[in-house]
């Protein structure tokens, strides 16, 4: 973004790439993909790289209140600095915490979740899967994020991106407004699980493998890693993966 300024150039989009897009190595993958796709239809973009920090996020979920308002305020003025009025994310998280909690620290922006962006280059032609690429027929289920889901309502967006890969969607009993979170939402990621008899991305990830489906499709961080380690618990990683919808797309477009 500072390179783009200095150039005098405006950017379409200001991709935020969140704190897992950028330093967890398996949703890396998430972001290049993305990124990817970005460049192949000829969005013009931009990153704010080292200005970025986290949302705070976390740090109201876990209940510092002080700490979230701190790095809120940092980024509102780094964002408004540079003028920036529509951001896409890959992080549910991060997409729930600047749309929705930033505008009352005077953070006004319209952010987008990257699945109703994709679902948007669909939409409108710029992105063609010829018979879903190697996806077709595939049995794929859909896992709802609670803050793209419940939070903010977003469910056909992920499933239509889906759709556009020509699979075959297999909905778990509990999905949509009635979907069960991964386990890892509210701050739950950073701490231990609570005394009981199962863990909640064991319950969820059972739910997933009870559909026959061959893919697991996330849009959320937190759900990619919870998830994957459910299959994993389950001994299900050879004949089951846990994908991103963005990945999807880019392996289904060859990119």
């Amino acid at each position: 973004m500072a390179e783009l300024t200095a150039a005098g150039e405006v950017p379409e989009v200001l991709f935020w790439v969140g704190c897992a897009g950028s330093f967890d190595d398996r949703y890396k993958a998430v972001t290049k993909a993305f990124v990817k796709i970005l460049n192949h239809v000829g969005v013009k973009f931009a990153v704010l790289g080292p200005e970025e920090t986290c949302t705070g996020d976390p740090a109201r979920r876990a209940g510092n209140e002080f700490l979230f308002q701190m790095q809120a305020m940092a980024n509102i003025q780094v964002l408004d600095g540079y003028g920036i009025k529509k951001i896409v994310t890959a992080c549910p998280h991060c997409f729930n915490t600047i749309k929705n909690e930033y505008p009352e620290l005077g953070g006004n922006y319209e952010v987008v979740h990257h699945s109703q962006f994709l679902q948007q280059l669909i939409d409108d032609g710029k992105v063609v899967l010829k018979n879903g690429g190697e996806f077709k027929g595939k049995k794929i289920t859909f896992h709802d994020s609670c803050y793209l889901g419940r939070s903010n309502g977003v469910y056909e967006a992920p499933r239509s991106v889906l759709q556009a890969l020509d699979a075959e969607l297999v909905e778990m009993k509990r999905c949509k407004t009635k979907g069960l979170c991964c386990g890892a939402g509210g701050g739950q990621m950073f701490k231990d699980a609570e005394p009981g008899n199962k863990e909640i991305n064991i319950e969820r990830t059972e739910e997933a493998l009870a559909t026959g489906a061959s893919t697991i499709a996330v849009g959320c961080p937190f759900c990619m890693t919870m998830m994957s380690d459910g299959v994993k618990n389950k001994e299900q990683e050879s004949v089951v993966k846990v994908k991103d919808l963005a990945e999807l797309i880019a392996e289904a477009k060859g990119l």
